[in-house]
């Protein structure tokens, strides 16, 4: 039979293929199958380790190459250097030849030895230019160290020879003589250490130098105006320059080796002015020489990688696909005798067509004379499940996926969210004006989806971008409920003409109903700014919520019954729908038929006030038969129907507890009775052994090349998937009893959850309402120029308040809360989720989950 064509409603029909692909061809074929992505293949070598599979090698070497293209990647961003885009590229996804990629290997290889060559010759000459540009600051700042030293070296040499000398002590000036000035710090037996150290570390430098050395050193230390550069992180340092005087090499040394251990760098400099010079000119020189190699250098280095640039970002997808091909070639396979690979897949049935097509074309290039054979096999394992979506539908069932994956052929939650979630949504966030932002915002995606696409979004507006089709469907229902409760920005709508009109009879204004008028659409715009506006809507939107939760909860009940007949499970029927369907609806249908009814009944007419329903549904239950008031009930004949109703009710209970679990023991004990296996009790075999081994095909027989004896079997039933547990009754029964206990209990706490429609439909009224009054309504008061101005300033803040706190916020807390009335009250009446998520080997799926940059 003809398979059906895929659509939302159900998973697509799936078919178990095996193909037996010649080995000359395998990488081909894979990288083809790639490019369609519309097959999930199964590990044949689940039990091989890693490194023990066939095509680990090339893994490995692509490994190496893929590594070598981050290297590239990431020195271009540390060299600021763009890389072009890969959507700059006329066909960035075309499958290379294996001698294209043994290429690119190669080309890679020798890149990466040239750039880690010029890089390290950067990094060692940008290091040598900071301790030249260190150095010269040394040479610099202890010129004039040398020169306050020199004044007052009996100073020094008494400072030093005293060991409670406090350390770095100011030294007065004194006139000294001409023979002391010109004496030598050698003569004295005086030596320093000079170098610099960074700033944050001069504080404890000083304090280790004085318990160390007892302060018997004269220190002094300057601070570097310019911040040093570390070459390897490129971040700025400050640092000071430093000079210590000491007596004795003993103590000198001691000095060097604290220096060193607190990351300071030391550096030579003479005492002798004249030298000094000589080594600043010598070290100016030298910078100069070396800022010109490094230019250089840095030219040469940014050339290479601008070059890279142009066609990195093809390099690394063609890697990425390359790399996928042969990790999917890992799960296949391999007959030595025939030289052949073989692959099991899953694959959409109305896909193997164009499978079939691809292989042909495959092999047509290539030349061969063997074909590539697909089979489609028999199986009684559970396919995975797929459904075919496109930009409109891909938001909502990744929310559905999200929740759990769809069992196969079930009905698909999906498609009647397409319209429920962003009505539920709307039903919260009613407001024409905010719907209307929500409108534009999501068109604007919508238009400019191409641009996004390719730019770099940050996580939070990827999410709103993804659900940019979710986000212009919740706009447009939220105009319709905004023109419904006839709110824009809490102010009204006036479409059409008020049935009420106002009087004034000296004691405050009234309203009277016009005669033989309706308001023709939504909620009449007069009840705004009314004192029992309040109260007229919060009574309307509770009944309201409970209605809209009735018809949802009804109508996920029913698809329920759907699912059954389509797998054929008569019990589910008899078991759980209709005694779930009467239970629901004798109790919480019957409370929305009297929400309506109480509506239809002109009360004031009657000349009575209207009943409670709330009172009436719980004294439905504590007095059977029994109003709470007699005298004036909802309907004739109200307390009979109430007791009948919770009769029926009641007597579903047992229904729902024991139908199931004893018709499949009867059932069981029915099929012993005649010889056949339990359920999990017929063996199977993999799909490549023998016939030799225990358990035969599910088709009786094998497929093969040949008819000789090593024919190579098909696929037979629950392979892969484990193995089905024994008949066991107690199971089933406390399976059975904790759904009907939660099936019970949840038409109570689900019917009340959808109160959250009403509650958070008057809270953003109100907040909408008390958002206006608070800025706008005061802006109004003021007149003239500064008027106008207040008006201008308050506009924006009141417009930045109503997207941010309204739209943005108010927005995701009523799309949290339609997506739990989705997940948990509605889907939990049909929906199993125990299904296998089909993931197929695609390079598109690839490139969306590791995007190149």
């Amino acid at each position: 039979m003809a398979p059906t064509k895929d659509t939302m409603f159900r998973s697509a029909d799936m078919s178990l293929t095996q193909l037996y692909i010649s080995n000359e061809i395998g990488r081909e074929v894979v990288s083809a199958l790639g490019e369609l992505g519309v097959m999930d293949f199964r590990d044949l070598n689940s039990e091989t380790t890693a490194f023990q599979r066939t095509f680990t090698q090339e893994i490995r070497r692509l490994d190496n190459v893929e590594r070598q293209l981050r290297y590239f990647h990431s020195q271009m961003d540390k060299a600021s250097i763009p890389m072009r885009s890969i959507y700059d590229f006329n066909n960035p996804f075309t499958s290379p030849s294996a001698t294209e990629i043994d290429e690119l290997a190669d080309k890679s290889q020798n890149l990466e030895n040239r750039i880690s060559s010029l890089n390290e010759s950067y990094e060692t000459l940008k290091r040598r230019e900071v301790e030249l540009t260190e150095w010269r600051w040394v040479l610099r700042e202890a010129g004039g160290f040398f020169d306050r030293a020199r004044g007052q070296t009996e100073e020094i040499r008494q400072s030093l020879d005293n060991d409670d000398a406090p350390l770095l002590r100011d030294v007065e000036q004194h006139s000294q003589s001409e023979a002391a000035a010109d004496r030598s710090f050698s003569v004295m037996n005086i030596g320093f250490v000079a170098g610099v150290i960074p700033r944050e570390r001069i504080a404890a430098f000083e304090r280790i130098l004085w318990r160390t050395l007892r302060g018997n050193l004269y220190m002094n230390q300057s601070e570097i105006p310019e911040p040093i550069i570390n070459p390897e992180n490129n971040e700025e340092v400050s640092k000071n320059v430093f000079i210590i005087f000491a007596h004795g090499k003993e103590i000198i040394a001691k000095i060097r080796k604290i220096s060193e251990s607190l990351g300071a760098d030391l550096y030579s400099v003479d005492e002798n002015s004249e030298l000094r010079r000589d080594q600043i000119r010598e070290v100016n020189t030298r910078l100069s020489d070396l800022a010109s190699v490094l230019r250089n250098t840095k030219s040469t280095l940014d050339a290479e990688l601008t070059a890279i640039g142009r066609n990195l970002a093809a390099w690394m997808v063609i890697i990425k696909k390359e790399k996928a091909t042969y990790q999917t070639l890992n799960k296949f396979s391999y007959d030595h005798q025939r030289k052949t690979l073989i692959a099991e897949a899953w694959a959409p049935t109305n896909y193997l067509g164009l499978i079939k097509s691809t292989l042909q074309d495959v092999n047509d290039r290539a030349g061969l004379s063997v074909p590539t054979i697909v089979n489609q096999i028999k199986t009684s394992k559970t396919p995975p499940t797929y459904f075919k979506t496109n930009r409109f539908t891909l938001g909502f069932q990744t929310i559905i996926d999200a929740y759990g994956t769809i069992k196969y052929r079930e009905v698909n939650p999906a498609l009647p969210a397409i319209v429920t979630f962003p009505f539920m949504f709307a039903v919260m966030f009613g407001d024409f004006g905010h719907g209307v932002i929500l409108f534009v915002a999501s068109l604007a995606m919508i238009y400019y989806e191409r641009r996004l696409q390719r730019s770099k979004l940050d996580e939070l507006f990827s999410m709103i971008f993804y659900g940019r089709y979710i986000v212009f469907m919740m706009g447009i229902f939220s105009m319709y409920t905004g023109l419904i409760y006839c709110d824009a920005f809490s102010k009204e709508i006036p479409l059409f003409k008020s049935m009420w009109k106002w009087d004034d009879d000296g004691k405050g204004p009234t309203a009277s109903r016009v005669e033989g008028y309706t308001y023709p659409f939504g909620l009449d715009w007069r009840w705004h700014d009314t004192d029992n506006d309040l109260l007229f809507s919060n009574s309307y939107k509770m009944k309201l919520s409970i209605l809209l939760g009735w018809c949802h909860m009804t109508f996920s009940l029913i698809w329920s019954l759907v699912n059954a007949r389509y797998f054929s499970t008569p019990i589910d029927i008899w078991g759980n729908f209709v005694p779930g369907m009467i239970f629901f609806q004798s109790i919480f249908g019957y409370l929305s038929f009297s929400i309506v009814y109480k509506w239809s009944v002109d009360w004031a007419k009657r000349g009575q006030n209207p009943p409670s329903l709330l009172n009436m549904l719980i004294y439905m239950f504590l007095q059977p038969g029994k109003l709470e008031h007699p005298e004036q009930p909802l309907y004739k004949g109200q307390g009979t129907v109430q007791l009948i109703l919770l009769l029926m009710a009641v007597a579903c209970v047992p229904v729902l507890l024991f139908l199931k679990p004893f018709y499949l023991r009867y059932e069981h004990n029915k099929a012993r009775a005649l010889g056949y296996r339990g359920i999990g009790e017929r063996t199977r075999v993999s799909a490549l052994e023998d016939d030799d081994d225990e358990g035969q095909p599910l088709n009786g027989g094998r497929e093969s090349f040949g008819d000789d004896e090593d024919g190579i079997a098909m696929i037979t039933q629950d392979v892969g998937h484990g193995e089905h547990e024994e008949f066991e009754f107690g199971e089933i029964m406390i399976h059975q009893v904790i759904h009907t206990i939660e099936f019970c209990l949840n038409c109570v706490s689900h019917t009340a959850s959808y109160l959250r429609l009403w509650a958070l439909s008057l809270a953003h009224q109100r907040l909408s309402i008390v958002l206006w009054d608070m800025t706008m309504r005061n802006a109004f008061g003021f007149t003239g120029i500064l008027g106008a101005i207040i008006i201008v300033v308050v506009f924006y803040f009141w417009f930045a308040l109503t997207v941010f706190v309204l739209c943005v916020m108010e927005g995701t807390s009523a799309m949290l809360h339609s997506l739990r009335l989705h997940w948990v009250e509605a889907m939990s009446k049909h929906f199993m989720g125990d299904g296998v998520p089909f993931e197929p080997f695609s390079f598109k799926v690839l490139l969306e989950e590791e995007p190149v940059d």
